[in-house]
């Protein structure tokens, strides 16, 4: 099985967009599959209300998300703050969601759920993917798409679009600089590295 769902899933170089593949099932029939899939590390798995998702991201995808999670992390270690990086570890609320994001962060110690979650979208479904961090609970969620990120933030009746990260240590980050400095990493990350730097020295050295 596991076989044939890296040879259905793999993009290729001919065709190196994100693949994905949804089914119905229960949280056991999840197990299960996440189960046959552990051979497979570069397959992702999400469950939430009966659907199974199965996916594969792109090399556009990773693109994307390694240039955020590099520029994210170079802004909170400027910041002083303490912080964890976990990357697309599971994050669940057993027998309910199950999601493997692409980039996320505990901020101030290490937690069950981290308090940011970030997803890089090829595809639709965002308001799919909301409900499913509501329900395991994650404070703010952010999601990239068509070159912008969208934050959200947890509140009592669920996510709340806001326009700037309410978490500490990130409500200082200028998202319009970010956002720009991720765009130019999809051709030179280091350059943006370079200049997001500059940016932040500059930065700090007004205040």
């Amino acid at each position: 099985m596991v076989i044939a769902l890296d040879q259905y899933l793999s993009p290729s170089e001919e065709h190196p967009e994100d693949r994905l593949v949804t089914i119905q099932g229960s949280w056991e029939h999840f197990k299960l599959i996440r189960q046959g899939c552990e051979a497979s590390p570069g397959i992702r798995l999400f469950y939430f209300d009966g659907a199974i998702e199965i996916f594969m991201p792109g090399r556009p995808h990773e693109k994307f998300s390694h240039a955020i999670g590099v520029l994210l992390t170079l802004f909170l270690a400027q910041q002083g703050i303490i912080f964890i990086g976990v990357g697309s570890a599971d994050q669940e609320k057993a027998g309910i969601a199950s999601a493997q994001p692409d980039q996320s962060y505990c901020i101030g110690a290490e937690k069950a759920v981290p308090d940011l979650s970030i997803e890089v979208i090829f595809t639709s479904g965002s308001l799919a993917k909301l409900r499913r961090y509501q329900a395991i609970g994650v404070p703010e969620v952010w999601l990239w798409e068509d070159g912008v990120l969208a934050l959200y933030h947890l509140r009592a009746e669920g996510y709340e679009r806001i326009e700037q990260s309410e978490l500490a240590g990130l409500m200082k980050l200028d998202l319009a600089v970010f956002n720009r400095h991720v765009l130019m990493a999809e051709t030179d990350l280091g350059e943006a590295v370079r200049s997001f730097s500059r940016y932040l020295v500059q930065r700090e050295s007004a205040e």
